[in-house]
């Protein structure tokens, strides 16, 4: 897929540039929800039945509830503006499904790491993973019922995250939060790459 600009027929103007996101972390952390509560078309879903198979493999404290995991990805669209869409990627949880990671991340121009405060240690593995390849991202806390409050500064510290990489609360049921955290995002992303434009350049 071309996440560039092209140009359509004569007199319909150019398409949208479309920029490509991932969504990550730990299992459980409302990765999914994300994707089909801001997708503005049916998101596409490569959700499984837990089963035996994953007793002792799949930690489910803190999510005891959950009964389906993504063993692919998530797929959704949103529109930011007229000449602006996002492409949504949802990445699996679980690091049995890590192997789809670098084809996933292959071209995305930055990426969320959803945070549960009640399994903070989950986000580890996706902050890693985006660190070691230099890809832009925001650590959006998901806030759910009954989970401890904690403020922006103490998610930041406990994650041991550059000073520079935004850490926000969002809930990822909702449209307009999850838009606000994918917002925040783009404009981090584009203020590093600025950022690097001009280191190349001195």
């Amino acid at each position: 897929m071309d996440y560039g600009r092209s140009e359509r027929p004569a007199g319909a103007g150019p398409l949208p540039t479309a920029i490509k996101i991932l969504i990550a972390g730990g299992f459980g952390v409302g990765k999914t929800t994300m994707v089909g509560a801001v997708s503005e078309t049916k998101p596409l879903r490569t959700e499984e039945v837990l089963t035996e198979t994953g007793i002792g493999i799949d930690d489910l404290s803190g999510v005891e509830e959950k009964s389906t995991t993504t063993v692919a990805m998530d797929f959704g669209r949103i529109t930011i503006s007229d000449d602006l869409v996002l492409y949504l990627f949802g990445t699996p949880g679980q690091d049995r499904f890590w192997f789809v990671w670098d084809e996933l991340a292959l071209g995305a121009l930055g990426a969320v790491v959803l945070a549960d405060t009640r399994r903070l240690a989950d986000c580890f593995p996706s902050i890693d993973y985006f660190e070691g390849r230099g890809t832009p991202f925001v650590v959006a806390v998901n806030c759910f019922e009954g989970a401890k409050k904690f403020r922006l500064d103490e998610v930041q510290a406990a994650l041991d995250l550059d000073p520079g990489v935004p850490v926000v609360l969002c809930d990822a049921r909702k449209r307009e939060s999850a838009k606000e955290v994918l917002i925040t995002l783009l404009e981090h992303a584009m203020k590093l790459r600025e950022a690097r434009r001009r280191a190349a350049g001195d």
